[in-house]
């Protein structure tokens, strides 16, 4: 089942069980996709990769307006958007664990052969591609700094 059928069907459940926040959440997911789907030069279909890098913007987009708006103590508008967050992330494949993510890293530097920063380049490349959807990129990142610093 595609991930815009299940949208579907989960909006009809949150409708019918009148859960807001989730209902809020749900809609966001499904605006973001069908613009994925009818942006200029899109596929017919959106792909299960090109979904995980729209949740991914979501979630990323969610958080970072949650930082702001706890940084104004706006308590309110914060649980909306950590909420909203939830929700989407609950369709996003389980999130590696840290160590889980070093060690894979440590593997893909010895793949590529990277000695130093300066193979930072070519290690972010391959992680984020092989990564996409398990870690985000700033996490990616870190780890890489780390283990080549």
């Amino acid at each position: 089942m595609s991930l815009s059928t299940q949208i579907d069907q989960d909006i009809k459940q949150a409708m019918l069980a009148k859960q807001a926040d989730r209902l809020r959440g749900l809609r966001a997911i499904k605006s973001a996709l069908l613009l994925a789907k009818t942006e200029k030069g899109a596929a017919e279909e959106v792909t299960e990769e090109a979904e995980i890098k729209v949740l991914q913007k979501l979630v990323k987009q969610r958080k970072e307006s949650a930082d702001i708006y706890k940084a104004q103590n706006r308590e309110d508008l914060y649980e909306i958007e950590v909420a909203e967050m939830e929700v989407i992330e609950g369709y996003l494949p389980k999130q590696m664990e840290r160590a889980e993510l070093e060690a894979y890293i440590q593997a893909v530097i010895t793949k590529v052969g990277a000695t130093s920063v300066k193979d930072m380049g070519k290690v972010m490349g391959t992680a984020n591609k092989e990564l996409a959807g398990k870690a985000d990129g700033k996490t990616i990142s870190e780890v890489v700094k780390q283990l080549l610093g």
